[in-house]
């Protein structure tokens, strides 16, 4: 792994022989940079992130130079090609801190990196995968729309071939990291007589282009720090060498192919930070008195206490589990799914939890705690909602039995 000692009073922590991993001391090496980077560096910015809704951009480029930006993207073009179970250990680790830090590195580890790698042609990973991986780039994810969220085969977004480029007129709304992106992954329809998700394609917009607007910041219930706003798409031209693949039609089977992947990582990070509460109420519950003890000594906070552990021992095993599988070659859409749910809503238990042991300081900003309760609750909404998983798993279910 090398020299894991980055230099504090410099805000550096580099990660010096990168070639990932697939031995324990090279993963270990990694785990304890980005636990050690979260302690020092992420968790004392909270509050500031917070006020301020913005990542310091020291932080943002001690990220970079450690190499977040690219843990999916494979060696050869400079990225840390982590396996999915060593993706999920990473999460767990980087997600103590504050959800909005990965948010901004979400969407590049995610399908804007992966439907390139997945799908796109030579060239097209040539041109961007490496630009990704060191966050030269940040990509965002332009799917949902004023209105299509959940019922991604009805966008309405359109794509018309003229000549070598495709011109681009619609709506994207919600889009994540849309202020800060270089380029965009744009699902929009190039065949209007297929109403459903074959008519949908894939291409990789600049967004730079001209014809590209962008609405205001959308002010968020939590999370302040990652930025959403709307994106316009009008009279936009863009190089039909741009079309992930260089084929129409395949746009709805890009995303679902990166969908049990990024459902697998959100379980992650709904772990992490449901570990992360669990610890601050635990730690408030062992010095707060009341009735001439400490609240911690009450078997009904005991009661809560142990729930949280519970069912985040629980969640943790089955993300682990789904990586283990994906990483074998196992089909994972259920195993993705079951786990999205159940760690999204039990990290909402747990955020509940948490706030009630805390009591009345629970309610007040200076312990964080309302913070967190607030940032997990888009957990059981995005990467498809909790009612989304639900009918997943109970359509494969019914599939397999049939």
């Amino acid at each position: 792994m090398g020299d894991n000692t980055g230099s504090i009073c410099h805000h550096t922590f580099l990660l010096q022989d990168t070639t990932m991993i697939r031995d324990q001391e090279t993963l270990n090496g990694l785990l304890d940079t980005v636990a050690r980077f979260v302690r020092e560096r992420l968790i004392p910015n909270e509050e500031l992130v917070s006020e301020t809704d913005e990542i310091p951009e020291d932080i943002v480029t001690d990220m970079k130079n450690m190499g977040l930006f690219g843990l999916t993207i494979p060696e050869q073009f400079g990225g840390l090609e982590l396996t999915m179970e060593e993706e999920v250990l990473t999460v767990f680790e980087l997600c103590r801190a504050s959800p909005v830090f990965r948010s901004l590195l979400g969407t590049t580890v995610g399908i804007g990196s992966q439907g390139i790698l997945f799908d796109g042609t030579p060239e097209q990973q040539e041109k961007y995968l490496p630009r990704l991986a060191t966050g030269e780039l940040i990509a965002s994810f332009a799917l949902t729309e004023p209105e299509a969220g959940s019922d991604a085969a009805s966008l309405r977004t359109t794509a018309v071939l003229d000549g070598d480029h495709y011109v681009v007129n619609g709506t994207k709304r919600f889009i994540t990291n849309a202020p800060q992106a270089g380029i965009f992954t744009l699902m929009a329809r190039t065949n209007p007589d297929i109403k459903g998700a074959g008519g949908i394609s894939a291409f990789i917009v600049d967004a730079n282009t001209p014809g590209i607007s962008f609405g205001k910041r959308d002010k968020k219930m939590g999370q302040q720090g990652a930025h959403t706003c709307d994106v316009i798409f009008e009279n936009c031209r863009v190089p039909a060498a741009n079309l992930i693949g260089n084929k129409e039609g395949q746009g709805f089977k890009t995303a679902m192919k990166v969908l049990d992947k990024g459902r697998i990582h959100i379980a992650a990070v709904c772990v992490a930070a449901a570990e992360r509460m669990l610890a601050d109420a635990l730690a408030y519950a062992m010095q707060r008195k009341q009735f001439g003890q400490r609240i911690a000594d009450f078997q009904l906070v005991q009661a809560m206490l142990a729930d949280c552990k519970t069912e985040i021992y629980a969640a943790r095993s089955m993300v682990l589990d789904a990586a283990r599988r994906r990483d074998d070659k196992l089909p994972v859409s259920t195993e993705a799914s079951c786990a999205k749910l159940f760690a999204s809503e039990m990290c909402g238990r747990v955020a509940d939890r948490a706030v009630q042991i805390f009591g009345g300081a629970g309610y007040m900003s200076e312990y964080g705690i309302e913070r967190f309760y607030r940032d997990v609750r888009l957990f059981r909404i995005y990467e498809g909602t909790t009612q989304i998983q639900q009918i997943v798993i109970a359509r494969n279910m019914i599939r397999e039995a049939e």
